[in-house]
């Protein structure tokens, strides 16, 4: 593999990794603009955004705003949207559960997750594992404590293997291969311990934190798994990590925000939450998240209200989220001419239903966009007797309209704990991003 694809996808194992939960995610990014210059600003303070500044803004610790604006205040806005939040289980509130035996933690799953690998249904007649059974799993995200008398957030990584999740041996359930409706409450509980472990889960996190268990007044934790991510193949064309979706289209985003030359529009990055339990949260894309800041980037210019109407009809936005490649062994649920493979280029992906925004003014604009900058690109529609999902496009354009392209990068195993993409198309989306950026 050329070895700037290497570096890159190495870079982004290493963010993967110090990313278990979408708290950490959006922690390394803003501590990442912190040191590249960028200005900290919150929403709760008046804002004073001057020409060639740079700023970064998030929300509920789990959503982020990074900005720049030219000298000349800038014509348009550039924007690209990712998610930082994946599949999983969440921790439940009092989440020890003890019998006579083992203490196991109480979970629920979050997001559209694969089952048996996650399935609401089995398949028939074929062998049917679910991805989180019998692997190392730990906890991370964050919790709230009270500070002299202000509540504070803390990110949380118990970032050693303390739990797994254990199948049940073939001996004792012969239909192991055969197809499983799994049930989170009875077959997905992550084992924690023995009864006879003075450590509870929540002094053990409390510890991670350095700060008393009686003290922690709220949560939000997540199972992840601590498999790592690795480069593979012969010529290292495959990349294999947990949270790929949607942390590589993030990670390259954010690169290509990074490099590019933003000397003509204010050009923004955009990571949202909770794209997995269809963003209609604070901190979703279908908040006011994105509107309130170019509103108020607008306005902190001194654009009226009709000029900076102007500017957002005037914008484009790259809506990010990874797709569905070609399935080596299932080729039948993909559509006969539409199907994206690894390492062939960044997916443009289109709905006659709207689930994607793109359409043929926006997936024109991109296409000129890549080919200018020599970057190779595929097109994806479902098969038309398969439903597909919906991503940020359409969601955030109920909030503040404007053309939008919904692309990402083919993968296999999407909604996996272990998820595969090429180590190309990484590479791809840093170089379209930058141009965008330019």
């Amino acid at each position: 593999m050329d070895a700037v694809y290497e570096e890159i996808n190495r870079d982004l194992l290493h963010f993967i990794a110090k990313a278990p939960s979408v708290f950490h995610a959006v922690n390394s990014i803003r501590t990442a603009l912190s040191y590249a210059g960028f200005t900290e600003i919150r929403e709760e303070d008046p804002w004073q955004i001057e020409r060639g500044g740079k700023y970064v803004v998030t929300r509920n610790g789990s959503a982020l705003m990074a900005f720049t604006i030219p000298e000349d205040d800038g014509h348009a806005f550039r924007i690209t949207a990712s998610h930082g939040d994946s599949p999983s289980f969440k921790i439940k509130e009092n989440p020890e559960l003890r019998d006579a035996a083992y203490v196991r933690l109480n979970v629920e799953g979050y997001g559209g997750m694969i089952m048996s690998t996650w399935l609401d249904r089995p398949l028939s007649g074929g062998m049917i594992m679910s991805t989180w059974l019998d692997r190392p799993l730990s906890a991370a995200g964050r919790i709230i404590v009270s500070e002299n008398g202000t509540l504070v957030s803390k990110l949380v990584n118990l970032d050693r293997t303390t739990l797994v999740i254990p199948s049940v041996a073939i001996h004792m359930d012969r239909t192991a291969n055969g197809g499983h409706a799994w049930n989170i409450q009875q077959d997905l509980l992550p084992l924690y311990g023995t009864t006879d472990d003075s450590l509870s889960f929540m002094d053990a996190v409390a510890a991670a934190a350095q700060v008393t268990p009686e003290n922690i007044l709220g949560h939000d934790l997540y199972l992840y798994s601590r498999i790592e991510g690795t480069l593979w193949g012969e010529r290292h064309e495959f990349i294999s990590s947990a949270r790929l979706d949607d942390l590589q289209c993030a990670f390259a985003a954010f690169r290509g925000f990074t490099a590019g030359k933003k000397e003509k529009h204010i050009c923004v990055y955009a990571l949202f939450d909770n794209e997995e339990v269809g963003s209609a949260t604070n901190q979703g894309a279908g908040a006011t998240f994105l509107k309130n800041t170019l509103t108020r980037i607008s306005r902190s210019l001194g654009y009226s209200y009709d000029e900076t109407q102007a500017m957002i009809a005037r914008s484009f936005m790259i809506s990010a989220d990874n797709g569905h490649a070609l399935h080596p062994n299932h080729g039948e649920y993909a559509d006969p001419v539409n199907a994206p493979r690894l390492n062939e280029g960044i997916v443009i992906k289109f709905n006659a239903q709207q689930k994607y925004a793109t359409d043929g003014f926006s997936a024109a604009f991109f296409r000129d966009l890549c080919r200018r900058a020599k970057v190779p690109t595929q097109t994806f529609t479902n098969r038309s007797d398969i439903p597909g999902g919906s991503t940020l496009g359409n969601i955030s354009n109920t909030k503040v309209s404007m053309p939008t392209v919904d692309i990402g990068l083919p993968q296999l195993a999407m909604h996996s704990s272990y998820e595969t993409a090429g180590t190309k198309d990484t590479a791809y989306l840093v170089m379209a991003c930058t141009a965008f950026f330019e």
